[in-house]
């Protein structure tokens, strides 16, 4: 049995991310499913765990981690994923590119958030999805442009941009959010399709 625990929910972008990361890394681990729908991430059992009633969560080597972004940087450092580069500039700049998505859009389309702010009423919230991710991908199609691709985000081989941008789309093809005219943005996501650590996380095959 695996010593490593990711207690996830399929379609949460957060705990998409991870499993990526998990998969990339070639780490076995026992997923255990927290139902957002059913409101199982505020029993007590799970803020136990982490007292913001989020997900992931994710206990590995005997530690247990919550926050995406603070995953990916343990298992980048721990497993040697090459997630980001030493270089500080270089660093900086792909950690920039990723934030565009996983902390400008991703929080606010957030479903709690969307429901707070449009009571989960239709067309509202489908258009509050629309409204934020569209011009945040836009603006990271344009961020890409200061990278070479080959053909993932920054390069040859997966990095953390990627990884940020891959749940983002999911969500975005979810809400009907337009990103046709973004080129850069389609070439990295046929990359990543071929991929078999995206593959293995994608929340269709999770959720069978």
């Amino acid at each position: 049995m695996s010593n490593a625990v990711l207690y996830d929910y399929w379609r949460s972008s957060a705990s998409y991310r991870v499993r990526i990361a998990l998969n990339l890394a070639g780490i076995d681990y026992a997923a255990v499913v927290v139902n957002l729908l059913d409101r199982s991430h505020k029993t007590p059992e799970h803020l136990m765990r982490h007292p913001q009633g989020l997900v992931p969560v994710l206990e590995i080597d005997g530690q247990r981690f919550t926050q995406s972004l603070a995953i990916l940087d343990y298992l980048d450092r721990t497993r040697g994923l090459g997630l980001l580069p030493e270089d500080p500039v270089r660093r900086a700049q792909m950690q920039a590119l990723a934030y565009i998505l996983a902390v400008d859009v991703h929080p606010v389309c957030n479903l709690s958030v969307a429901a707070r702010a449009t009571g989960n009423e239709e067309p509202a919230r489908t258009e509050w999805m629309q409204h934020f991710i569209t011009p945040g991908l836009k603006a990271f199609e344009t961020a890409l442009g200061a990278f070479d691709q080959a053909p993932y985000c920054t390069g040859s081989t997966p990095t953390l941009p990627d990884l940020c941008l891959i749940p983002q789309l999911y969500n975005a093809d979810r809400w009907g959010a337009a990103y046709d005219d973004c080129a850069r943005i389609q070439g990295v996501a046929t990359a990543c399709a071929d991929h078999p650590a995206f593959r293995a996380a994608h929340p269709d095959g999770v959720n069978t």
